[in-house]
């Protein structure tokens, strides 16, 4: 059983977000701590002036509150929103913050991936801690 997990949180449209959450209330203690985290991207610099103005923050807003009504179904669950690079901001968050598992959601792997590699892939390799990954 663990005590600290962290849930990454992709809203893709190919994802689905109730298996991590139900897997973290699975293996979590009675009074374990989920962080739900959402990673927003950086805008590369020559997309950003086709942007709308508003928009990063209207998006920002929807996505915290994805976040939290998601958190609202699980106890001790924080929803969280930080900007960067996926792979990189959560084993950066979890370096942080020490969650003893991570349980991240990925898809079938395509011919992208095994180029580039995938955000679960990175994470797998990297974390320091245990990583359930959900398919």
């Amino acid at each position: 059983m663990y005590h600290n997990i962290l849930v990454p949180i992709a809203f893709d449209a190919d994802r689905d977000v109730t298996a991590p959450l139900k897997l973290a209330e699975l293996l979590g203690t009675p009074d374990a701590k989920v962080t739900l985290l959402h990673v927003i991207e950086h805008i590369p610099s020559y997309a950003i002036s086709y942007v709308p103005e508003n928009y990063l923050i209207e998006a920002r807003r929807a996505i915290e509150g994805e976040l939290h009504d998601l958190a609202a179904g699980l106890p001790n669950a924080t929803g969280l929103v930080i900007e960067g690079h996926s792979g990189r901001s959560i084993l950066e968050w979890a370096e942080t913050n020490k969650p003893d598992l991570i349980i991240i959601a990925s898809h079938r792997p395509g011919m992208q991936d095994l180029l580039l590699g995938s955000t679960a892939a990175q994470v797998v390799r990297h974390a320091r801690c245990a990583v359930h990954v959900v398919r």
